[in-house]
């Protein structure tokens, strides 16, 4: 027998404690929210660069010794 295709509401948006209702936020809360998302991935990814810099540095500082 072919499976049926449920319509309508999934069981997981009435009810289910797992999930937040969801609540509509104005356009200034939206940004804002944006806003902090975009800070902390420039802040992740300056702390990624440091890291590749550092190594970097390294890399250098042997090829120096490589070609002496």
């Amino acid at each position: 027998m072919p499976e049926q295709k449920q319509t309508g509401t999934p069981s997981n948006v009435q009810g289910d404690p797992k999930r937040k209702a969801w609540v509509k936020k104005d356009a200034a809360e939206s940004m804002l929210s944006l806003i902090g998302k975009q800070e902390q991935r420039v802040a992740k990814m300056r702390k990624e660069l440091e890291k590749e810099e550092k190594q970097l540095e390294k890399l250098q500082k042997a090829k120096k010794v490589l070609e002496a």
